[in-house]
């Protein structure tokens, strides 16, 4: 996958033809999040990611608020078609129930997957602690029904961002306002189709809150994956593709244009 950067600023992946996906990572997500995803679906979406500035917007702006924010910039700026749809990742996922409620006219379809907006546990209940390795492994396999499915790579990362007092800063605002934003009123406005992946196994939003949000938004379908927690689209790749295209291609408005033998 290129990453891509708009005159305006903006970086993103850009990948495939056909009607758009706009994929949005989580808190501690990272382009590479929704690399099957985009494998899976370049041959007949265009799937569009934005890398979302977690780290590096005004701390005042470091919200839920913010980030909506950003993503509207960057959907003028890409000049995206009249309607889309948008699937979130945990943040992502909240942050597409917001920009969905603010433009609902933009979004053909929803997809959320371990999304926040009602209850999360972050990072298992506590702030990852500075400078120290195995906890931040730890809490980061705790995502993870597979603790083997955080790379070293993966670990590397939000370690890196622990050790900078104006990353956590951000994090913590991020993560704050999100805890604030709690949507469990205003979802039943949302008449888009949506589909809720859930993995069996997610700690940090438990199944509990994929029925909540099920009985919350009035056209959701809720599909469970055992063996999997947080991160569907990461952990359980096939599955998680197989329940998107089924649902994608349930709308005739975004299903990819098909010719028969």
């Amino acid at each position: 996958m290129n990453i891509h950067q708009h005159p305006k600023g903006y970086d993103y992946i850009d990948e495939g033809t056909g009607p758009v996906l706009l994929l949005l990572h989580g808190l501690f997500g990272t382009l590479s999040n929704w690399q099957s995803v985009v494998e899976g679906f370049a041959g007949d979406y265009r799937v569009i990611i934005p890398l979302l500035p977690i780290y590096e917007m005004p701390l005042t702006q470091a919200g839920v608020p913010g980030l909506v924010a950003y993503v509207e910039g960057f959907v003028t700026a890409m000049a995206l078609p009249a309607t889309f749809a948008v699937l979130g990742n945990s943040l992502g996922g909240h942050i597409s129930l917001v920009y969905a409620l603010n433009n609902p006219t933009r979004v053909s379809q929803l997809v959320l997957t371990g999304s926040s907006g009602l209850f999360e546990d972050s990072m298992g209940g506590s702030f990852p602690k500075r400078g120290n390795y195995a906890y931040v492994q730890e809490r980061v396999g705790y995502t993870f029904y597979d603790p083997a499915t955080a790379t070293k790579e993966l670990i590397d990362e939000v370690f890196n961002v622990t050790n900078s007092n104006a990353k956590c800063l951000r994090i913590i605002s991020i993560a704050r306002s999100a805890q604030r934003h709690n949507l469990s009123k205003e979802l039943p406005r949302l008449q888009v189709p949506t589909l809720l992946v859930w993995g069996l196994n997610d700690t940090i939003t438990p199944p509990s809150v994929a029925h909540e949000f099920a009985r919350l938004l009035p056209h959701a379908t809720l599909r469970f994956l055992d063996h999997c927690g947080h991160a569907p689209m990461m952990e359980r790749p096939v599955a998680f593709n197989r329940y998107l295209r089924a649902f994608l291609q349930s709308d005739s408005v975004l299903a990819p244009a098909r010719t028969t033998a």
